[in-house]
């Protein structure tokens, strides 16, 4: 009897565990997180046997091996002062880095002006603007990416005049042809760095001052002026160290020739600075095709806001310039912003699609170059993903500080 006793009392027990809702979870969340980690065992297992099995190298001691591929002329390579033959895979990796987050920080640059713009174009009452503005987004967001980027790299190739000839479009500073945009290079001397210093300290002026201004308004009613301030603390200070360290940078021009025998003809390629039609034709489409969708979110964040708020603001004779920029578009924001940043991370993980015209980002060049002269893709593929990720969540972290920064604030 005392055994029947017992064994009852277990299994009522047992029942009461399986039928309490938090037990029960516990227990779920536990077989999940089992069966995850014998899977990924698994894999880690099964990854090192073939490994051994095919007698590949693991590690990272690659990295301080000398590559000796050629890499595109691109901000990376000027960046890293790459060599091929004196420097290392690790600096590979960081040519595709820079080279990486410059075609995303232009990138997210243009796609939010030109976004703007149409989102606002669109809601205009010109029909002309509104026309061009629907007929832009409907264009661009629904052709794929890829046939974008091939399209411009293509139009540049084929369009603009071949290497012996150019389009003098910035006169004797520089020109267009399609091997690139040439332009002057800035050369940093001696004290460059006090002036990047006090452009740097007018920054922190301008953003106390800005605070100071905002209490005076709120104390006063009145706002101080702002422009002058401004103005002397990011030109004028910068402007008067710059003179006084004797301008500490000077301009290298790119230098064409037009005489001589005709294969020398065209830019010197060691003068001056050049943005190659890799890089343009990928930041331009970039660029087209995300501003469509950016152009979406703003005018549907501009026509969340009541319209209300428009006509109150006209009742207090406000011009319409004024009422979307102090009224509407502040509020705006706050629906604008959560969209915007998934279009910003989109934009840089596309970035990615510049294998298919050969501009040196990270999958271009360290995945793929690099990777077929190493062979370890484990390794190469997994510093890949930790560089996405790491831009992925800093531009969250950013946008999530922007967006508490403009949230509505409610009395």
């Amino acid at each position: 009897m005392q055994d029947v006793s017992s064994g009852s009392k277990g299994s009522s027990v047992l029942t009461k565990l399986l039928y309490n809702s938090t037990w029960r979870g516990w227990l779920f969340q536990g077989l999940v997180l089992l069966g995850l980690l014998s899977f990924f065992i698994w894999i880690i297992s099964n990854t090192v046997d073939n490994l051994q099995r095919l007698d590949k190298k693991t590690g990272f001691g690659f990295l301080d091996q000398k590559a000796g591929f050629e890499i595109l002329t691109s901000p990376g390579t000027a960046f890293m002062n790459y060599a091929p033959g004196a420097s290392t895979y690790m600096d590979v990796f960081w040519v595709g880095v820079v080279n990486t987050i410059f075609v995303a920080f232009i990138g997210i640059i243009a796609a939010t002006l030109l976004g703007f713009l149409m989102g606002i174009m669109r809601l205009s009452k010109n029909k002309v603007l509104s026309s061009i503005a629907t007929v832009y987004v409907e264009i661009f967001r629904n052709i794929p990416l890829l046939l974008q980027i091939l399209f411009w790299y293509s139009l540049m190739i084929k369009s603009l005049p071949d290497g012996r000839e150019q389009l003098a479009i910035f006169g004797d500073f520089g020109g267009l042809n399609n091997r690139g945009l040439f332009m002057p290079q800035p050369i940093f001397e001696s004290g460059f760095g006090y002036v990047a210093l006090a452009f740097l300290g007018g920054l922190m002026g301008c953003w106390l001052y800005a605070k100071t201004a905002t209490a005076i308004q709120f104390r006063t009613g009145k706002r101080p002026p702002g422009l002058p301030v401004y103005l002397l603390l990011l030109i004028g200070i910068p402007l008067a160290v710059f003179f006084l360290l004797d301008q500490p940078m000077t301009w290298e021009l790119p230098v064409f020739k037009n005489e001589g025998p005709i294969l020398r003809r065209g830019f010197d390629a060691e003068a001056g600075m050049a943005l190659k039609p890799e890089l343009l034709a990928l930041w331009i489409a970039l660029s087209v095709y995300t501003a469509a969708f950016i152009g979406e979110i703003v005018r549907s964040g501009i026509m969340a806001v009541s319209h209300g708020q428009t006509e109150a603001s006209q009742a207090l004779g406000i011009r319409s310039g004024l009422i979307q920029r102090l009224v509407v578009i502040p509020q705006a924001m706050r629906v604008i912003v959560p969209p915007l940043t998934s279009q910003f991370l989109n934009l840089t993980k596309n970035s990615s699609l510049a294998v298919a015209i050969a501009y040196p980002d990270i999958v271009s060049v360290f995945a793929g170059t690099a990777l077929n002269v190493v062979g370890q893709e484990i390794e190469m593929i997994f510093m890949m993903m930790m560089v996405y990720l790491i831009l992925s969540l800093s531009t969250s972290l950013f946008m999530n500080w922007f967006n508490n920064r403009i949230k509505l604030v409610e009395r």
